[in-house]
C-alpha cells in the first residue's frame, strides 16, 4: 500500500478543531476524477493517486468517527482508526463496479472503528495496569511514528524503541501488539473449506442489496443505541456499575454470594444495588432516547 507519512493526523495536543480545519483543505473529487485516480491506483499502483483518494475522503472518515463519541475512547484514536479503514478501502476499491468510493469506504471505516472499540472494551476492562492502558492507547501511534506498519509481530529493534518511548517492558509491547493485531485478521480470513474459497470476508463488504439506505439507517440506529448505553452507564457510581456488569452483562453472572463477599455487605444489599442501578440505567436510556427523538425503550 502507498505510504501516507504526510497525511494530517489527529492528536490531543493538536486539538480536534485544528485537524478538522486542516482536512477541509483537501478538495472533494468529481465522479470522473475519482474514477481516473482509482484506475491509476488499481492498474499501476500510483501512490499519488491513492493519496488523493484518501485525502479527499478524510472528512467522511471524521464524520463517521464523530458518531462514536459516546464510547468514552479518545476521539483522536477513533478518527485514526477511521482513517485506517479508509486506507484499506482505497487499497481494495474497484472503480469498475459502478459505485462511488464513499459508499464502499463507509463499510471499511465503520468496521475499523468497531473493531477498535470492541478491542478497547475487552482489553481495558480486564484489570490492566496503568502502564498497559497507556500502552494500549499509544501503541498504534508509536508504531506509526517509527514506520512499523507491517502486520504481525514487530521487529526486535522496533519493540525495544517502543518500550523505551512508552516506559514499558518489551514483553508488554509484544503481548499488546499481538492482542491488538489479532482482531485485524478477522476481515482477512479465507472464505470456503480449508481457506480455499479464493475470497476473503472483506470481499463481501460491498452491499449489493438495492435498499442500502435502509441498511445504513439500521446500522446508525444500532450505533446510536450502543452510544446511549455507554452514556447512561456514566450515571452510575463505580460500585453500581461493577455490580450491574457482573450481574447483568456477563454470559455467566456472578452470584450474589460472591459479590457480597467482595463488597463485605449482605446478599440482599447487593440485590438492592443491582435493581436500583438497572432502574437508573433504564431511566437515563429513556431520557436520551427522547432527546434524540428515538423510540423509547421499554
Amino acid at each position: 500500500m502507498a505510504t501516507y507519512a504526510n497525511l494530517p493526523a489527529p492528536s490531543p495536543e493538536q486539538g480536534l478543531n485544528r485537524y478538522l480545519q486542516e482536512i477541509r483543505k483537501f478538495p472533494l473529487l468529481e465522479p470522473e476524477e475519482e474514477y481516473m485516480l482509482a484506475k491509476a491506483w488499481a492498474d499501476h499502483q500510483d501512490s499519488s493517486s491513492a493519496h488523493r483518494l484518501v485525502t479527499s475522503h478524510l472528512r467522511l472518515a471524521a464524520k463517521i468517527a464523530m458518531g462514536y463519541r459516546g464510547y468514552g475512547l479518545p476521539q483522536a484514536e477513533v478518527i485514526s482508526e477511521a482513517n485506517v479503514g479508509l486506507m484499506q478501502a482505497v487499497k481494495r476499491f474497484d472503480p469498475e463496479k459502478g459505485f462511488r468510493l464513499a459508499t464502499y469506504a463507509m463499510w471499511w471505516i465503520r468496521a475499523s472503528i468497531q473493531e477498535y472499540i470492541l478491542r478497547s472494551w475487552s482489553l481495558v476492562k480486564l484489570g490492566t495496569t496503568s502502564a498497559q492502558k497507556k500502552l494500549f492507547f499509544n501503541l498504534r501511534k508509536a508504531k506509526n511514528k517509527i514506520g512499523a506498519l507491517e502486520e504481525g509481530d514487530l521487529r526486535p529493534e522496533n519493540v525495544a524503541q517502543i518500550a523505551r518511548d512508552l516506559n514499558v517492558t518489551e514483553t508488554d509491547v509484544i503481548d499488546m501488539n499481538r492482542r491488538l493485531t489479532g482482531g485485524d485478521a478477522s476481515l482477512n480470513v479465507q472464505v470456503g473449506a480449508d481457506g480455499e474459497g479464493g475470497s476473503q470476508w472483506q470481499d463481501w463488504l460491498e452491499d449489493t442489496d438495492a435498499d442500502q439506505a435502509s441498511a445504513y439507517a439500521e446500522s446508525e440506529e444500532l450505533d446510536a443505541r450502543r452510544a446511549m448505553l455507554v452514556a447512561a452507564m456514566d450515571t452510575l457510581n463505580d460500585r453500581e456499575k461493577e455490580i450491574l456488569m457482573q450481574r447483568r452483562l456477563r454470559d455467566e453472572p456472578v452470584t450474589l454470594e460472591d459479590l457480597s463477599s467482595r463488597y463485605n455487605v449482605s446478599r440482599e444489599r447487593i440485590r438492592q444495588i443491582e435493581v436500583r442501578a438497572f432502574e437508573k440505567l433504564q431511566d437515563r436510556m429513556r431520557e436520551l432516547a427522547r432527546e434524540k427523538g428515538m423510540e423509547v425503550p421499554a
